[in-house]
C-alpha cells in the first residue's frame, strides 16, 4: 500500500474518531514527505539512491561506460558501509544487495544493452525505495 494511501486511510480514521462528518479531501503534503523521506531499518540509503539515479541518467544518454564507472562507486559505497548496514536488517541488506548485483551485471555485460541496464536500474530503486517504505 502507498505512503498517500496509508496517510489517507489514517485522516479517514481520525476524522471518524473525532465524529466528524466531513472528511479531509487530501491528506498534507508536508505528511506524505516526511513519511517518503524517512530512513529504512538499514539507515539513510540516500546516498547509494543518488549513484543509483546519476547510474539512470548516464544509460538514459545512452553513457553505458560512464554508467559502468559511476556504478562502481554504488559497489565500493556499498561494501564500505556493509559492516554497519547488515547488522541493522540482514535481509533487508541482502535484498538490495542482490538488486546492486543485477545492475552491476547488466552494466558490466560484455555488449550491455541499453533495455537491460534501464530494467536493473528502476528494480534497484524500486528495492531502495520499498527499503524506506518498511521503515
Amino acid at each position: 500500500m502507498s505512503v498517500y494511501y496509508k496517510l489517507l486511510i489514517m485522516g479517514l480514521a481520525a476524522a471518524a474518531v473525532a465524529g466528524s462528518q466531513s472528511v479531509p479531501a487530501t491528506v498534507p503534503t508536508s505528511s506524505i514527505n516526511a513519511v517518503a523521506e524517512a530512513p529504512s531499518k538499514l539507515g539513510d540509503l540516500s546516498r547509494f539512491r543518488t549513484i543509483v539515479v546519476d547510474t539512470q541518467a548516464l544509460v538514459e544518454k545512452g553513457d553505458l561506460s560512464g554508467a559502468k564507472t559511476r556504478i562502481k562507486d554504488l559497489e565500493t559505497t556499498w561494501d564500505e558501509a556493509e559492516a554497519g548496514l547488515k547488522p541493522r536488517a540482514a535481509s533487508d541488506w541482502h535484498e538490495v544487495d542482490k538488486a546492486i548485483d543485477n545492475a552491476l551485471a547488466a552494466l558490466r555485460a560484455g555488449a550491455p544493452e541499453q533495455t537491460a541496464c534501464k530494467r536493473a536500474l528502476a528494480e534497484l530503486l524500486a528495492v531502495m525505495d520499498r527499503m524506506n517504505a518498511k521503515a
